[in-house]
């Protein structure tokens, strides 16, 4: 009987597997024509597809003529409209060309899911009809996005204080460098928020209150050092940003010497952020093997998704003297059942000048045997070679850095921990890129 019902169940499966692979048969057949005008057509130079009709609901408008001429194209699957579905984040690879330049790998985003970007269609048309529905166009400049019209001299932080993460806690130190590096603009180089034009306005707003990673990139740009991706432009609802590289999570499995290199740039990002000359620390709240990529020939480190950071302005806290403000602030290892997760209080991130916050997240989520990713654990530095085990020095400082023992462990270990891997890269004769 046993012998009979899996003979049974046998011919099932097979049967079944048999009509899946024939009912995908059939509609890839039917759906044929579509797919070869999908990969004929370029859906980059259509104005609604990149939501350019929605403008100044929009991102900006400063690399449209390179669209509509043809000159961005979606790469191969990228042009397929049915994985779409797979693609949550709205992320394409695209290629761009310039007659004499040849062409290059670009990064488009649309700064959100498709629910994400209906959602703020609908707020702002609740704001200005009181209906979910309405002529966005119309409706922008109903809404707190125009009431900063021409007269208004600069952007003050009571205006958009709790916005995004980058306006948490704003500065006007860096409210005007937000304007005044805001590349949506043909006349960029002032921070004087009536120099833009009332639609500029409204996009810059748009930005910083719906994902204000864009003006990450712009107000700290990779040409000044900072280690972010290059901002390119946009257009309509489509941002584009330069290629970096493979991300970090490819490798995970990459020969020793390589991952070695990787975990000394990321705590030289980690200390960047958190202390340069400019007096802003800039705060990564969300940290994972997919928000970092590696260049492919000089194997730098790069921020890629940088919507989830804070701007503290160091200045401002010395100045204000707010309670506690010159106590060392270091951040709590809580268990959490999900991967790359933190624990972290934004208004103490925006009130201490000395904060741990970068090493914390780069060693609890990327170096240390604490990091969990896809499944896998043990974190970048898993498996190192039996002379370093036998050391020790490494896990202790690896696990102090994420989960200190002693008050305030983790910035004497974030920097004994650069130190050693510095060491140990010389050692090896490291010069992988």
């Amino acid at each position: 009987m046993l012998r009979f019902l899996s003979l049974k169940f046998g011919r099932l499966y097979r049967c079944g597997k048999f009509l899946l692979v024939a009912g995908l048969f059939v509609v890839v057949l039917m759906n044929t024509h579509s797919l070869l005008a999908s990969f004929q057509r370029n859906e980059l130079t259509d104005r609604r597809f990149v939501g350019l009709n929605k403008c100044p609901a929009c991102f900006g408008t400063s690399w449209c003529r390179k669209f509509m001429n043809g000159q961005v194209s979606f790469e191969t699957w990228g042009r397929l409209r049915f994985l779409d579905f797979f693609n949550v984040k709205n992320v394409y690879f695209a290629q761009y060309g310039e007659p004499r330049e040849g062409t290059r790998r670009v990064v488009l985003k649309r700064l959100g899911s498709n629910q994400e970007l209906a959602d703020i269609d609908q707020k702002i048309c609740k704001r200005a009809t009181g209906r979910p529905r309405c002529d966005l166009v119309q409706a922008m400049y109903k809404t707190e996005f125009a009431r900063l019209n021409g007269e208004v001299r600069l952007l003050t932080p009571e205006v958009v204080e709790g916005w995004s993460d980058l306006v948490h806690c704003p500065s006007q130190r860096l409210l005007d460098r937000i304007v005044r590096r805001y590349a949506e603009t043909k006349d960029s180089g002032s921070f004087l928020l009536k120099n833009l034009k009332d639609t500029e306005r409204m996009q810059l707003l748009m930005t910083l209150a719906f994902n204000p990673e864009p003006l990450v990139l712009q107000s700290f740009p990779s040409d000044e050092g900072w280690p972010f991706a290059k901002y390119l432009g946009a257009c309509g609802r489509m941002v584009a940003v330069n290629y970096v590289g493979e991300e970090l999570w490819s490798f995970y499995n990459a020969p020793w010497e390589k991952r070695l290199d990787l975990a000394k740039q990321l705590m030289d990002i980690a200390e960047q952020l958190t202390n340069n000359d400019f007096d802003f620390a800039l705060y990564l709240l969300d940290v994972s093997f997919d928000n970092f990529a590696v260049g492919p020939r000089d194997g730098k480190v790069i921020v890629v998704d940088a919507e989830n950071v804070i701007v503290a302005d160091k200045r401002l806290i010395k100045q204000n003297k707010p309670e506690n403000y010159d106590a060392w602030y270091e951040s709590r290892a809580e268990e959490c059942d999900k991967e790359a997760c933190l624990s972290f209080s934004k208004d103490i991130l925006c009130s201490r000048v000395t904060v741990d916050h970068n090493y914390y997240a780069v060693c609890q989520n990327l170096l240390s045997r604490h990091a969990t990713w896809r499944g896998a654990t043990g974190g970048l530095l898993h498996d190192p070679p039996a002379d370093v085990i036998g050391d020790g020095r490494l896990e202790t400082l690896l696990d102090e850095c994420a989960k200190p023992s002693r008050q305030y462990g983790r910035f004497q270990a974030a920097k004994d921990l650069r130190e050693y891997l510095t060491q140990l890269s010389s050692a090896t004769g490291n010069s992988v890129r």
